[in-house]
């Protein structure tokens, strides 16, 4: 490689870092704000549209809807043994 190319390398590639974090100092200072407004709008109306799944779900299997008995659990302590012991010995 020739010297001047070297010396243009030198002087390019900070030359390109500035500009990159000037880039990036003017876009957190002017454009994020916009960008994450209509983030948070966006993800407020997808919340919205699950939301509304959760209430339809929440309607269309109501216990009324199914009605369905609830199984009742046999309770230990009916064959007389006390609680924590078993009778079937």
């Amino acid at each position: 490689m020739s010297n001047a190319f070297t010396a243009l390398i030198w002087w390019v590639i900070p030359l390109a870092g500035l500009l990159g974090a000037l880039g990036y100092v003017v876009w957190v200072t002017q454009f994020k704000s916009k960008f994450e407004s209509e983030t948070t709008r966006s993800v407020g109306q997808f919340q919205r549209f699950q939301d509304s799944f959760r209430a339809a779900e929440i309607t269309t299997n109501s216990p009324a809807a199914t009605e369905e008995p609830t199984p009742k659990l046999a309770d230990p302590s009916i064959d007389g043994a006390p609680a924590g012991t078993s009778s079937n010995d």
